[in-house]
């Protein structure tokens, strides 16, 4: 387990700092005005990640956007990796908040989920298989994407835990708390059964 005063050094600050820079890209907002489908924020949810993307009907730049939300977390990750867990784990957070909250879009972004797998991806290789095990299964069991995302999110503090990372374990505790409260809408609409399922048309 890291210690407190191993949290308060220059370096874990610019750990931190390098993480939110690299977390802040906007991959959907970027891809979707270079191909000239203009603001992505102005359709369906507004929102800049991979699902809102997938509303222009552009599966591939919906694709480029889930990889590059994902890969600036596992980015964040491996770039600091050399000054120690302290550090990694600085930067996964940094690059999960510089996703939900961007300086550049006056802090209104994503919903975290893809920077999530990548953070973990960085950190944590094998937890991503459990995430991925959960999320198929409850996605194919029960079509709802936000619901399969929701779940494992939740397991995988758990998982990291029985995998002897309790550092790792407490940051994705935090950051699968921030991500629930991004899907707080998805949550409502779940609870009242008007959620949209993988697939459903309209």
């Amino acid at each position: 387990m890291i210690a407190p005063a191993d949290l308060a050094t220059p370096i874990v600050a610019a750990c931190l700092g390098l993480g939110y820079l690299l977390g802040s890209i906007p991959f959907g907002l970027i891809l979707t005005k270079f191909a000239g489908l203009g603001d992505v924020r102005a359709i369906g949810s507004g929102n800049i990640g991979a699902t809102n993307v997938l509303r222009t009907g552009r599966k591939g730049l919906a694709a480029a956007t889930l990889v590059g939300d994902a890969l600036k977390g596992t980015a964040a990750v491996l770039i600091t990796a050399r000054f120690g867990e302290a550090a990694t784990l600085a930067a996964g957070l940094g690059a999960f908040l510089g996703h939900l909250f961007p300086v550049w879009l006056g802090f209104k972004g994503g919903k975290g989920v893809a920077t999530f797998i990548g953070v973990l991806l960085g950190l944590a290789p094998l937890a991503v298989l459990a995430f991925a095990a959960v999320w198929l299964g409850l996605a194919f069991a029960l079509r709802y994407s936000s619901l399969a995302a929701l779940a494992a999110s939740a397991v995988t503090p758990a998982v990291l835990w029985a995998m002897g990372r309790p550092s790792a374990a407490l940051l994705f505790l935090v950051l699968g708390l921030l991500l629930w409260w991004k899907h707080a809408p998805n949550i409502r609409r779940l609870l009242d059964g008007t959620e949209g399922r993988i697939g459903q048309k309209g």
